[in-house]
C-alpha cells in the first residue's frame, strides 16, 4: 500500500505530465538507480572488499662487521643478535660499519598482497636501510662528521613492488664510533596502523617533548635574564638564566642531527659532557642564591671541582674518553643529587613558602633523575624515561616559584615606596618649618650684618674724617674760617653719603688706574701729614694688571683710611709708606708701614678692644683676602692680599 501510494508522486516528478509513456520510463529508471545505490553501499561496507593489512614474521636477526669500504660482509661473518644491540659488548673498541640482516616473511590475510610498515627507533650514529637490496633511506653523512640518528625514529610503508613472495630481507647499515655505544635500536615490522601509532608515540617522546622542553626553558630563561638586567641585585634570576642556557644546549644534543660546529662526533660528545657539568654548577649556585644561603667555601670547592672535570673531559685521550665522560657524568650527578637533598632541609629551617615550593620541585626532579640515571646505566630494567615528561612540568613550577619571589619583591618595593612617600611628605613638612625658621634667622642676621656694616663704615669713613678734622683744627695756627668750616662739613656729608651707599658699592665704577684710586686718599691725608711733619711715600703702579672688583676697591679704601687714621691718632710716627703691588695677574698686595711706637698685636686681638682692627680684618676677609698685621717699636706693617679674577670688571 505505501509503495502504490508513492508511485504516482514519482511519475509526476520524472515524467512529463502530458506524456504517459515518458512517465512509465521515468519510474523504471528511478527503480534501477535505487537498486544500484543499495548494491554499491553493500559492496563498499562489506569486509570482503576491505583492504587487507599484512603483518610480518621475523625469522632471524644477524649482525656482522662491514668490510674496509663499509660494504656487506661475506656469508660466514654473520652472528645472531637481539635488538636493541650495542656492538661494543661484542667488538670492543670497534669504530666503523656494522651490518644488520633481518629476514622476515609477510603474512597477509587470504593470501592477498598488502603494504607492510617498518619503524626504526634509533641508529647510533648514522645508517641506511635496504629492502631486498633496494635502498629506501640513507643518512646524509655516513663518514665523519656523522649524521646523528640516535634519537630520530623513522617510519616507512614498504611498497608491494619491493617485497618478494616468501622470505624478504631487511638490510641495515650502521656507522658508529666505539666511544658512543654504537648499535641499532628496536626495529618493528607489521601492520601500518599500529606501527604508525607506535611511530607517533616514539616521535612524541623522543623529539616533541624535548623540543617543548627546549622552547619552555629558552623562553623562561630569557625572561629571567631580562629581569636580572633590570634589577642586578636579583642574582637568582641571573643564575637561573645561565642555568637555562646550559640546559637548552644540553637538550639540543638530543635534537640536532649534525655534530656542527664540531668536526666529528667525539668533539660533540666532549662538549655535551662539559655543558652538563656547567649546568649542574649553575643549578647549585641558583638554588643557593634563591635560598639566600651563604656557602663561600662550598662554592669555591664546587668551581674548582667543575674546572677539573671540564679539563679532564676536554683533554682526555680518545681511548679513555668513555671512562672520563662516565666519571664526569656520575660526579656531576652526585653533586646534583646532594644539592637536591640539602635544599629541602634549608627550606624546612626557613619555612618560607617559595623555598618550600622549590624544595618540592627539587625532590620530584631528584626522584626522576635517579630513575633515569639507573636506566641509562642499565642497573634497572625500564623502557620509559621520565625526564622528558617531568622536566617541562618542573621547569614551569620553578618558574612559578621565581614569579612568586619576584611578586614578593615587587610588593616589598611598593610598600617601601609608600613608606618612602610618607617619609618624604614628613621631611617636606619638617623642611618647610626649618626653612621658615632659617629664613627668619637669615633676616635677623641680615639686619645685624647691615648694622655692623654701617657701624664699620661710620667708624672707618665718617669717624676717620672727624679725626682728621679735629686734628686739623687742633693744629691750626689761627681760628678756622667759615669757608674752611663749610668745606669740612661738606666732606663729612660726602663721607656720610658714601657710608649710606656702601651697600650698593658693587655697582660703583672701579677707577681706571691705581693712581686714580689713590689720588683722593692722598689728597685728604697729605695736608695733615705735612702740618704734622710726617713724611709720606705713595708707591702705586701706573696700570692694573687685573682690576679689582668694586667691593675689593672699597675694602682697600677703607683699609687705607683706617690705617692712616690710626697713624695720626696713636703711632706718633714720623714716616709713613704705602705701596700697592701686583706680583701676579690674579693677586693684589697693599702694604702700609710706619715707624711709630707700635703695639702688641696679639694682646689687642685677644682683648677685642680695637673696633678698627676688627673692622679691617672683616672687610678684607669679606672680599676674599687676608690681612696680616706685624708691629714692634719703630715699625708697624699691615699687609693685605686679595685674590683677583680675570672676568671681573
Amino acid at each position: 500500500m505505501p509503495r502504490q501510494a508513492h508511485l504516482p508522486q514519482a511519475r509526476r516528478f520524472l515524467a512529463h505530465p502530458g506524456d504517459p509513456r515518458r512517465a512509465v520510463a521515468g519510474a523504471a529508471r528511478l527503480r534501477l538507480a535505487i537498486r544500484l545505490a543499495v548494491l554499491w553501499l553493500a559492496l563498499a561496507f562489506s569486509p570482503v572488499w576491505a583492504q587487507a593489512e599484512c603483518t610480518a614474521q621475523v625469522l632471524s636477526i644477524q649482525s656482522a662487521q662491514g668490510d674496509a669500504e663499509g660494504g656487506r660482509p661475506g656469508p660466514d661473518a654473520w652472528r645472531p643478535v637481539t635488538l636493541p644491540d650495542d656492538w661494543t659488548a661484542r667488538w670492543p673498541d670497534y669504530s666503523g660499519t656494522a651490518w644488520y640482516r633481518i629476514d622476515w616473511r609477510a603474512q597477509c590475510p587470504d593470501g592477498r598482497a598488502g603494504p607492510v610498515a617498518l619503524v626504526l627507533e634509533s641508529v647510533v650514529m648514522a645508517g641506511e636501510v635496504y629492502v631486498n637490496d633496494a635502498r629506501i633511506w640513507s643518512d646524509p653523512q655516513l663518514s665523519e662528521p656523522l649524521s646523528r640518528s640516535w634519537n630520530m625514529p623513522r617510519y616507512w610503508l614498504i611498497p608491494e613492488a619491493l617485497m618478494r613472495d616468501g622470505v624478504n630481507t631487511l638490510w641495515l647499515r650502521v656507522v658508529g664510533v666505539a666511544e658512543q655505544t654504537p648499535g641499532l635500536g628496536p626495529v618493528y615490522l607489521g601492520e601500518p596502523g599500529p606501527l604508525l601509532r607506535r611511530y607517533e608515540d616514539l616521535r612524541w617522546r623522543n623529539r616533541t617533548l624535548f623540543m617543548l622542553n627546549l622552547i619552555v626553558s629558552a623562553v623562561l630563561g630569557g625572561l629571567c635574564f631580562c629581569i636580572w638586567l633590570m634589577r642586578r641585585e636579583q642574582r637568582a634570576f641571573g643564575w637561573y638564566a645561565l642555568m637555562a642556557l646550559f640546559w637548552v644546549l644540553f637538550i639540543a644534543n638530543v635534537l640536532v642531527t649534525s655534530p656542527w660546529p664540531f668536526a666529528d662526533s667525539i668533539g660533540a660528545a666532549r662538549a655535551n659532557a662539559m655543558v652538563l657539568v656547567l649546568y649542574v654548577a649553575c643549578f647549585c649556585i641558583f638554588t643557593w642564591r634563591f635560598g639566600e644561603q651563604s656557602l663561600p667555601r662550598t662554592e669555591k670547592a664546587l668551581w674548582i671541582l667543575s674546572a677539573a672535570l671540564l679539563a679532564a673531559v676536554a683533554l682526555a685521550p680518545r681511548a679513555q674518553l668513555p671512562e672520563v665522560r662516565l666519571a664526569a657524568v656520575l660526579t656531576a650527578s652526585a653533586i646534583f643529587f646532594a644539592n637536591c637533598l640539602q635544599f629541602p632541609f634549608h627550606a624546612w629551617r626557613t619555612r618560607r613558602p617559595e623555598n618550600l615550593m622549590l624544595a618540592a620541585c627539587l625532590l620530584v626532579f631528584l626522584a626522576v633523575s635517579v630513575h633515569d640515571l639507573l636506566r641509562i646505566l642499565k642497573l634497572i630494567a625500564s623502557d620509559t624515561a621520565y625526564t622528558p615528561f617531568t622536566s617541562v612540568v618542573v621547569t614551569l613550577c620553578i618558574s612559578a616559584v621565581l614569579g612568586l619571589r619576584h611578586a614578593r619583591n615587587v610588593r616589598r618595593i611598593e610598600r617601601f615606596s609608600q613608606d618612602l612617600a610618607v617619609g618624604i611628605a614628613q621631611a617636606r613638612t619638617e623642611l618647610a618649618t626649618t626653612l621658615e625658621r632659617e629664613h627668619a634667622l637669615a633676616l635677623a642676621n641680615a639686619r645685624l650684618q647691615d648694622r655692623l656694616q654701617i657701624a664699620h663704615d661710620l667708624h672707618d669713613g665718617l669717624g676717620g674724617s672727624l679725626v682728621r678734622m679735629m686734628a686739623a683744627v687742633e693744629q691750626a695756627s689761627q681760628p678756622v674760617q667759615s669757608q674752611q668750616f663749610l668745606s669740612m662739613l661738606k666732606l663729612l656729608r660726602d663721607d656720610l653719603r658714601q657710608t649710606i651707599d656702601s651697600g650698593s658699592s658693587a655697582g660703583v665704577k672701579v677707577p681706571a688706574t691705581p693712581r686714580e684710586w689713590i689720588a683722593p686718599l692722598r689728597h685728604r691725608f697729605m695736608q695733615l701729614f705735612d702740618e704734622l711733619e710726617i713724611r709720606a711715600s705713595w708707591a702705586v703702579p701706573a696700570q692694573w694688571r687685573t682690576p679689582p672688583s668694586a667691593l675689593q676697591c672699597m675694602a682697600l679704601t677703607r683699609l687705607v683710611e683706617e690705617s692712616l687714621v690710626n697713624v695720626l691718632k696713636h703711632s706718633r710716627a714720623r714716616r709713613v709708606e704705602l705701596a700697592l703691588r701686583q706680583p701676579e695677574s690674579d693677586s693684589l698686595e697693599l702694604l702700609i708701614e710706619d715707624d711709630g711706637a707700635g703695639f702688641d698685636v696679639a694682646a689687642v686681638l685677644r682683648a677685642g678692644i680695637s673696633v678698627g682692627m676688627r673692622s679691617m680684618h672683616t672687610r678684607i676677609e669679606r672680599v676674599g683676602g687676608r690681612l696680616e698685621v706685624a708691629s714692634r717699636p719703630g715699625r708697624t706693617a699691615l699687609t693685605a692680599t686679595l685674590a683677583l679674577r680675570a672676568s671681573q670688571p
